[in-house]
């Protein structure tokens, strides 16, 4: 295939092109410090995957060359914006996907790259990128996602927040606050939970002040799933993932993305429990536990790590409000009613991901006022982590009186 790094010197865009790159690079401030890594983080992470349409069209194997459009530049670079851009401030001019090609693979670096997807901001609120990457050390998936949260939301917090090891495995996690306010959060884990294959996945996820959402992610493969291994390790190092996502042109792609409609959000009383709920979990333990890790403030969903001596068990919890809808889906004919109304079903499985020897003791309740607390216990610290004990620390009648507790109303 041509290279997708050659141009046309006397090509004006091209030249301007690589001038506002280049400028990008060198304006790129390095992390100033370093935040403190928690521990907490809901059961079930949001994971972006919008790669589900437009195909970029041609065989794989795209050359990017000498895109005639305009293309939004950081601020304060030198370079004249086209008259398109500069005409109306709330309107940017859209940055189309082969711009976005163009942009990835001039910052990612020399290589060949195939099998090329993409969606640029003209084409819906998900712009995005998907190449197979070789520097000659071996093929390597590479993706971007560009998107908006909601500022200061739990959102936004989550997406920068290293996960809880009692839920993911990985190698190192670090989150940084770059210069201008944004946080960064380099993930060097794996695909599967289970490790049953050792394909790598690191993620680097930076989210600014103003809710503008940089995701990439990199494998060891050249697919995320059902590819051989083809290098020991994904090709962009720690220090080269966070100088991709701070690019300011990503910010500026965002911004001229269309927003969705928003929608009214609830309060926070009809979403989840108005309270931590790893505290009122631990307040409603039995005696002879000891709790050797826990999550933080999350009001939905809580857990703790307990030992009565014999092991350790991971617990967790999910309070939900206004579940009348589903209840008839998540309640059969078959669960327990009791005098006043809540419904009670309970299930004794093997664990759900991959843990060796893992089993999951459930016990799920709704009362009438469309509440729902359902508690699982497993007999291991993780659910990814062979089993340490026979069965989980607290029986199933345990768990039904915790999840019947009054204190979760």
């Amino acid at each position: 295939m041509p290279d997708a790094h050659s141009s046309d010197s006397a090509d004006p865009f091209e030249t301007r092109l690589a001038a506002g790159l280049r400028e990008a690079g060198d304006a790129f401030e390095t992390d100033r410090a370093a935040l403190v890594t928690a521990g907490a983080l809901k059961g079930r992470r949001r994971l972006l995957r919008r790669r589900n349409a437009a195909v970029m069209s041609g065989a794989a194997g795209i050359a990017v060359v000498g895109v005639g459009t305009a293309l939004l530049l950081p601020s304060g670079s030198g370079t004249q914006a086209s008259p398109a851009a500069s005409a109306s401030s709330s309107a940017p001019a859209p940055v189309p996907r082969q711009t976005l090609i163009s942009l990835l693979t001039r910052l990612v670096g020399d290589g060949a790259y195939t099998k090329v997807e993409a969606r640029g901001t003209d084409e819906g609120p998900a712009p995005y990128v998907h190449v197979v990457y070789d520097d000659g050390k071996g093929k390597s998936a590479v993706e971007l996602d560009l998107g908006r949260v909601e500022p200061g939301s739990d959102q936004a917090r989550q997406a920068t927040t290293c996960p809880a090891k009692v839920f993911t495995q990985y190698d190192a996690c670090r989150t940084s606050r770059l210069a201008d306010g944004s946080v960064v959060m380099i993930l060097q884990g794996y695909e599967y939970p289970d490790r049953r294959v050792d394909t790598k996945l690191w993620r680097a996820e930076l989210v600014t002040p103003q809710g503008q959402q940089v995701s990439v992610r990199e494998w060891n493969a050249a697919a995320e799933k059902d590819s051989p291994i083809t290098r020991p390790q994904p090709p962009l190092s720690p220090a080269r993932l966070t100088k991709l996502v701070a690019s300011k042109a990503w910010r500026q792609a965002i911004d001229a993305t269309p927003e969705e409609t928003p929608t009214a959000a609830p309060a926070p009383s009809d979403t989840a429990f108005g309270a931590p709920v790893a505290p009122t979990l631990k307040s409603l333990l039995p005696k002879g536990l000891t709790v050797s890790d826990s999550s933080d403030d999350d009001t939905g969903f809580g857990y703790l790590v307990v030992d009565d001596g014999k092991g350790k068990s991971l617990v967790q919890v999910n309070v939900q409000a206004n579940m009348s809808d589903v209840e008839g889906d998540l309640f059969g004919s078959d669960a327990e009613v009791l005098s006043d109304g809540t419904k009670v079903a309970t299930h004794q499985g093997p664990g759900e991901k991959g843990g060796t020897g893992v089993v999951m003791w459930t016990v799920d309740t709704i009362r009438t006022d469309g509440s729902r607390v359902v508690i699982s216990a497993f007999n291991s610290g993780a659910q990814d982590t062979p089993s340490t004990r026979t069965a989980p620390a607290l029986t199933m009648k345990q768990l039904r009186e915790i999840a019947l507790s009054p204190k979760w109303r």
